[in-house]
């Protein structure tokens, strides 16, 4: 995560929201009276997604499930019924 001061951001807020986008760099810029958290959208929906689904009963535990099932036991992409 880059920490920057409020009048660091003001003098290279292009280049620091660039670097923010380009390699999903979090940025937390410092104030007087607290500090904020810049993400890339990208990451932001990823957050919104994971909130979203670890809140539906039972995903949690499918999804670790999932994590701990050997590659060769899973179905391949083509035959996955939506």
């Amino acid at each position: 995560m880059l920490n920057i001061n409020i009048t660091n951001f003001r003098k290279n807020i292009f280049a620091v929201l660039e670097q923010t986008i380009k390699f999903n760099e979090p940025v937390n810029i410092s104030t007087k009276d607290g500090n904020a958290v810049i993400l890339s959208e990208e990451d932001y929906n990823g957050l919104i997604e994971t909130l979203h689904l670890s809140n539906l009963p039972g995903m949690k535990e499918k999804i670790t499930e999932g994590l701990q099932t050997p590659v060769s036991k899973c179905i391949a992409e083509d035959k996955v019924q939506w």
